[in-house]
């Protein structure tokens, strides 16, 4: 039955990868057919594929065998598809090479191509420069619409796009941009400059941070921004559709860490079980050890706990009430510094807001303990014994200086983060339950002992 399943997907992806791909079959419609077959297959199904859709897997990022596959293309010393390869697509998948793979990939390249992606592989990770592309369409500020026209229609193929034409001066400084359609929608004879209305274009440094470039982009609504030197001279542009695969990956390296793992950037089913136990097990063990101090705090409080056992029936309600306020905060301020709605200045801001609704969400969520011992007592669902008002009282009391310290602590905790450094999506739901239990421990029995000194302590 396996085997004849595995056979069916093959014959289907035969008859996908058959239909001219310039019809109603796109690459994306392939890449989820190939992702369910084993790599051994996949290299194999690859000899007979197209050069084009060969080209147009190595640089779609959902494709899950883009790295083995431009390995495969290297080892068959394929220079035709790797120069075919976008720019930065092709620096992507070099900087998973090895030295030797590597080497052999920058042999098969023109001398042009090659500089180029190395000139992209120096810059670090993560930044701008290592996601551009140098592939856009460049003209000098003397030409006319339709002398640009007729560039654009000779080079479009060779470019990454050519929605922005990007104007340069006599000392090749980047001075404005003008989009195809205003370009198209002019008269042929009149000259750039006279489209320009005077407003100095948008710009990123090479070595910004990537998330940074994407809420640019996403705050003027561009397609594309110019990347220029200190000397304003262009060196490449970055798109929409990498900032969205960028913005992507963050979303789910944000997503695994506030679940209290380390990032896996890997598809679930084919994570390495070693690489499962070491990317989980460090956060497990720290919040493990994390959770150890809660039960040295219930040991402080031992006789407390003697004297009055119905105390104990609280702590689960009273601390996971704490973790959910805290959980909601920090995920709050960590969509909010992300999309720099808050700065770190406005930690304080953030605090005065934080406390009084967390002081009236405690209140509410006491509220509601305080009469359900009520209730279940008088109904006889549960005898909380004598004094059953000031344990509902406590429990009241408790829950507004928990919940009070989980909406402070848990928004406070992106920001002492990120001033120290650190991706604020560290500050997991876990980590901040953790915290929270510790310290509510402590809040819980002390209002209790601040209420029940002399009836049931």
């Amino acid at each position: 039955m396996a085997r004849d399943t595995h056979l069916h997907k093959i014959q289907r992806l035969n008859n996908m990868v058959s239909i001219d791909l310039n019809g109603p079959v796109h690459v994306a419609e392939i890449v989820p057919e190939l992702n369910e077959l084993d790599l051994a297959e996949v290299l194999r199904q690859a000899q007979s594929f197209p050069d084009q859709l060969i080209i147009d897997l190595l640089e779609n990022n959902e494709f899950e065998y883009a790295q083995p596959l431009i390995q495969q293309i290297i080892a068959q010393e394929r220079g035709d598809i790797l120069e075919a390869l976008a720019e930065d697509s092709a620096t992507h998948l070099f900087l998973q090479l090895d030295k030797s793979e590597l080497a052999a990939a920058n042999y098969l390249l023109s001398p042009k191509t090659r500089a180029s992606i190395l000139k992209l592989m120096s810059y670090p990770e993560f930044t701008v420069g290592n996601m551009m592309t140098t592939e856009f369409i460049e003209v000098p500020n003397t030409w006319t619409v339709q002398q640009t026209l007729e560039y654009v229609r000779k080079v479009h193929d060779t470019k990454e796009t050519a929605y922005a034409i990007y104007v340069i001066n006599d000392k090749k400084q980047l001075e404005f941009v003008v989009s195809l359609r205003h370009l198209v929608s002019a008269q042929p004879e009149q000259l750039l400059t006279e489209l320009w209305q005077g407003d100095e274009p948008i710009t990123v440094d090479p070595m910004e941070p990537r998330e940074e470039a994407a809420q640019t982009i996403r705050r003027y609504d561009y397609l594309a921004l110019p990347v220029v030197d200190e000397h304003n001279h262009i060196l490449g542009i970055v798109t929409v559709d990498d900032l969205l695969d960028t913005l992507m990956d963050e979303a789910a390296e944000d997503m695994e860490r506030f679940g209290g793992a380390e990032f896996i950037n890997q598809p679930y089913l084919r994570i390495k079980f070693s690489t499962m136990l070491r990317k989980r097990g460090g956060w497990l063990t720290l919040l493990f050890v994390g959770e150890m101090l809660t039960a040295s705090a219930m040991q402080h409080f031992e006789m407390e706990l003697e004297k009055a056992v119905v105390l104990a029936m609280f702590i689960p309600l009273i601390m996971s009430s704490g973790g959910n306020s805290g959980s909601q905060a920090t995920s709050l301020l960590i969509r909010s510094l992300a999309l720099e709605e808050v700065r770190l200045k406005d930690w304080w801001r953030v605090l005065v807001r934080e406390i009084p609704t967390g002081v009236v969400l405690g209140a509410l969520l006491g509220a509601l303990g305080f009469f359900r011992i009520i209730l279940w007592n008088n109904l006889g669902i549960y005898d909380y014994g004598d004094h059953y008002i000031l344990l509902g009282i406590t429990v009241w009391v408790a829950l507004v200086g928990i919940v009070t310290f989980g909406s402070a602590t848990g928004s406070m905790l992106p920001f002492a983060l990120q001033r120290v450094g650190l991706d604020p999506a560290s500050a997991s739901a876990p980590l901040v339950a953790t915290l929270v239990d510790v310290l509510g421990l402590i809040i819980y029995f002390s209002v209790a002992a601040a209420i029940l000194t002399g009836t049931l302590l």
